[in-house]
Parts: structure tokens; C-alpha cells; sequence
């Protein structure tokens, strides 16, 4: 059975963060693992608190995993602060752990900010040089890359830039657009387009964490990044025609929906 590890937030409404990620891997088929690098207060209508974990105890708990179940794959989502940042991408540089999605996860679905402002340079110096593919939504590469992003072409900009400044893959998702659901990957100088149909659905709590995780079980599987891209959003948008309805605000995705 192919190992995924999920480094990231807990959601304790489980719709998001390692609730998220555990369901989406499981429903893959292969083995969850998690190290958990925050706790947060939240449910479909916002975030009412967070306790960071230590970067001294997100250490010990990588040390326990990679120690005597090595992942085939690993994902990141929330970590927060500039030195859990340290601690993670100290670790994997450790273990030479490979097969590394980076969710670069700065605020939640409802608004509330899960990354401290001075922890976005420490990501992309410590953390994106080693991964596989950055996975931010349209938000996220406005800040990473210090463009306004309005159309297409700009989405390929940033993707550009960001690759360009790291080395590594970039996939913009967007999801945040208007017209369609179409990512941009660009990988060793190449643009690929990742189009889907945009599901009239206003629950979508989770879904970065989803196609992360879901992208992370395509390369433990052996597929290429581009298989992986594809498959995993397929399974979001089947997750997402699903019409999962639950809470007050939005809500989380039906993760096992093939399930029945």
C-alpha cells in the first residue's frame, strides 16, 4: 500500500486541513499519515482560533514517521509560522524525502488569515526549493509574486515568476477566476492548460487541501505530475457535483463520493 504523509492545520470540523487530507488519501486507496502543525478552532462560517504547535514537536513527529513508515509521497498545507517552515523543510531535507506537494495555504475559505506575514519569505527560500509543485490558488500567487492577476495570461505570468524564482513546478489554480476552473502548470519551461467545468456549488471549504492531497496520491501512485494534476481534478469535481450540503456557511466536499 503507497504511504502519503499530510503535514499540515487540523480542521476540527473536518471539512479542511488533515481531516481533509486523510479522507481524500484514504478514498485513494493508499495509507494516511499526518503531522499536525496547528490546531484550529473553525467550522463552515470561520476560524475562531489557532494553537501553533511547536516546531521542536512538528519535528519529533516527523522524525516518528519517517523513522519507520517513509511516505512515497508528502503534502503540505497550513504550517503557520516562519519557524515550523524551518522545522519541515529541515526535516525532509533530512530524510531526502521526494514526491513533496506544497500547498502554500495563507488564508482559509471564510477569510481568516493561517500564515503569519513574515512566514511567506521563509516558505518560498526554505520550502519551495524542495518541492515537486506549488499549488497556489489565485490569491496566494498575487502575493507570492507581487502581480495583479485578472485574466489567463496572468495566471501565466505568475506561474512563471514563481518558478523562475525557485526552480520548481508551479500549478496556478482558478478556481478563484469567474469563467472557468482552468490551472496553469508550468514545469521545466512549459505551460500546460488543466481545464474543468466550473460546478455550480457554493461548498467548497477544503478544496485546495483536497487536490493537493489528491495530486500527492497521483505521484505515490507513479504517475507523472501532469497524470497526477489531471486525476486529482477529477476527483475534486466529482467531490464537488456530489452537493454535499452541511453547516451554515460553505461547507465541506463529499470526499467518498465514489464510495456511494
Amino acid at each position: 500500500m503507497k504511504k502519503v504523509l499530510s503535514i499540515a492545520g487540523s480542521d476540527c470540523s473536518g471539512g479542511a486541513g488533515i481531516q481533509a487530507d486523510i479522507k481524500t488519501i484514504s478514498a485513494h486507496g493508499m495509507y494516511a499519515m499526518s503531522a499536525v502543525t496547528a490546531l484550529t478552532s473553525q467550522n463552515t462560517t470561520g476560524v475562531s482560533g489557532i494553537y501553533s504547535v511547536t516546531p521542536e514537536f512538528v519535528t519529533m513527529q516527523l522524525d516518528s514517521i519517517f523513522s519507520d513508515i517513509f511516505p512515497d509521497s508528502i503534502k503540505t498545507g497550513m504550517l503557520f509560522s516562519a519557524d515550523i517552515i524551518s522545522a519541515v523543510a529541515s526535516s525532509l531535507k533530512k530524510y531526502n524525502a521526494s514526491r513533496i506537494v506544497i500547498d502554500p495555504v495563507m488564508v482559509s475559505t471564510s477569510g481568516s488569515a493561517l500564515l503569519e506575514e513574515k512566514a511567506v519569505g521563509a516558505m518560498v527560500r526554505e520550502l519551495f526549493p524542495i518541492a515537486s509543485l506549488i499549488t497556489p490558488n489565485i490569491p496566494e500567487a498575487e502575493v507570492l509574486c507581487g502581480i495583479e492577476i485578472m485574466c489567463v495570461d496572468d495566471m501565466i505570468k505568475a506561474a512563471e515568476i514563481l518558478a523562475d524564482k525557485t526552480g520548481t513546478a508551479v500549478l496556478v489554480k482558478g478556481g478563484h477566476s469567474i469563467s472557468d476552473a482552468t490551472d496553469i502548470l508550468f514545469e521545466n519551461g512549459q505551460i500546460s492548460y488543466f481545464c474543468s467545468e466550473r460546478i455550480e456549488n457554493p461548498n467548497t471549504h477544503g478544496t485546495g487541501c483536497t487536490l493537493s492531497s489528491a495530486i500527492a496520491c497521483g505521484l505515490a501512485g507513479g504517475k507523472s505530475l501532469s497524470e497526477s494534476i489531471s486525476s486529482a481534478k477529477e476527483y475534486i469535481t466529482g467531490a464537488l457535483r456530489a452537493q454535499l450540503s452541511l453547516g451554515s456557511g460553505s461547507g465541506p466536499l463529499n470526499h467518498m463520493f465514489r464510495m456511494g
